[in-house]
């Protein structure tokens, strides 16, 4: 049973409050704020995307989930999966961002109305009850621009909430009528590769985060089967609720009656092995010193079947004593922060068989912890994404509608997640 909701702004403020079962005192959120701030002074290397996902309390287990500078955290006192209410969390955010593009705490204030009416309908007696965004939309119906005018005016705006249609599909994420002149359907297959590699690239922990993300354009009520090459590379796997799961762990196919319009299909993890060639290469050379430390680094293209590198950004943090820091780039632009001490360099785009992206410069150390940064190790931060490129391997082979064969279009990207480099 899930039981309240707060939604925090950056600073831990309460931005909505809903309460499903049971009326949870506002004081919890102060000793969540309180654990948040001792688990990050207690090291620098703790950000806030690092603080532990269930805080325990005198009274409550808090469960949280950041995202994009907002908090959501549900405390939750009886006996509960964990799981669940993280799924039901994040739901909560997938439908915002479904509604109204971005979330941010401007887009929630602008749009209390309808953010209560979803928290509303999603949920009964603190039980997850409509999820499905097609479902919502015909009960909730999206924000315009007249209504944002004449909230903004102060006036009554026209939202409200709509009985359920008659016309509304035995499915709940898919509705009845739907008709298109061109029917088609798009798949992108999207992977973040989450690395620690050692200063001489060899990888010494790499895994693939994966989804296939889907925007369906057909009429009517379309049975998909979909078959993928190399379906058993992937290790840990979750689907949306469409997906017949028994016919992907016999035939490992993926068999569905399709959302309309934009959802994600699947969500999966693959293991590499350490020996795999990673597309990147980044060769860091730090020589330090007693005062200072000189650097040189080179980043590579190594593994992309002829792709090139988009989007490239190195980060570089330094010391906390870390000044003066001087260098010198032969492609994009660097920035140094002098606050966070942190070395950003943007490349840009890295062409392959073009000349190599190199960095080099110098920093100095204050005297008054010149020996601790002296010790210190560095760890290199990599951005980067792949168009058409997919390292796992998984891929689309084919796909049938109705025991027919209907042409897909699909699109591979490949991201650095956690890319990290030890210089």
């Amino acid at each position: 049973m899930i039981e309240s909701l707060f939604v925090l702004s950056s600073t831990g403020k309460v931005i909505i409050e809903k309460h499903w079962h049971e009326l949870i005192p506002r004081p919890v959120v102060d000793y969540f704020n309180e654990q948040v701030s001792k688990a990050m002074a207690a090291s620098e290397d703790i950000s806030r995307e690092d603080v532990l996902p269930i805080i325990p309390s005198p009274k409550y287990q808090l469960i949280n989930v950041y995202r994009d500078g907002l908090t959501y955290l549900s405390p939750v006192t009886k006996e509960v999966d964990p799981m669940m209410v993280f799924e039901f969390l994040h739901r909560i955010l997938d439908i915002m961002q479904e509604y109204f593009g971005t979330v941010s705490e401007t887009t929630i204030k602008e749009n209390f109305v309808t953010v209560y009416q979803l928290l509303e309908e999603m949920m009964d007696d603190g039980y997850p009850l409509t999820t499905e965004p097609n479902a919502l939309k015909e009960i909730v119906p999206a924000p315009n621009i007249l209504d944002k005018v004449i909230s903004t005016m102060g006036a009554p705006t026209s939202v409200s909430t709509k009985k359920m249609p008659h016309g509304m599909s035995n499915l709940p994420w898919r509705k009845a009528g739907v008709k298109y002149a061109t029917n088609e359907i798009y798949f992108d297959i999207i992977e973040e590769i989450d690395a620690i590699v050692d200063s001489t690239g060899k990888a010494v922990s790499c895994e693939a985060h994966g989804t296939i993300q889907a925007n369906c354009r057909l009429s009517g009520m379309p049975d998909l089967t979909l078959s993928l090459v190399n379906p058993r590379l992937v290790d840990d796997c979750s689907f949306h609720p469409s997906v017949r799961f028994n016919k992907w762990e016999s035939d490992k196919v993926l068999s569905f009656v399709p959302p309309d319009g934009h959802f994600q299909l699947m969500s999966y993890r693959v293991n590499l092995p350490s020996q795999q060639n990673l597309p990147v290469q980044v060769k860091p050379s730090i020589n330090i010193g007693t005062n200072g430390a000189k650097f040189d680094i080179t980043v590579c293209l190594r593994n992309t079947e002829g792709k090139s590198l988009e989007d490239v950004v190195l980060i570089l943090p330094l010391h906390k004593s870390t000044t003066n820091l001087t260098a010198h780039c032969n492609v994009g632009q660097y920035m140094f922060d002098p606050v966070g001490k942190v070395l950003r360099w943007d490349i840009g785009k890295i062409v392959p068989r073009e000349r190599a992206p190199v960095i080099s410069g110098s920093f100095a150390f204050g005297s008054a912890n010149s020996e601790a940064a002296a010790n210190a190790g560095y760890n290199i931060g990599l951005e980067f994404m792949i168009k058409q490129h997919s390292l796992s391997g998984l891929m689309l082979e084919g796909m049938k509608l109705f025991n027919e064969s209907k042409p897909f279009k699909l699109r591979r990207i490949t991201k650095a997640g956690r890319y990290q480099i030890r210089a």
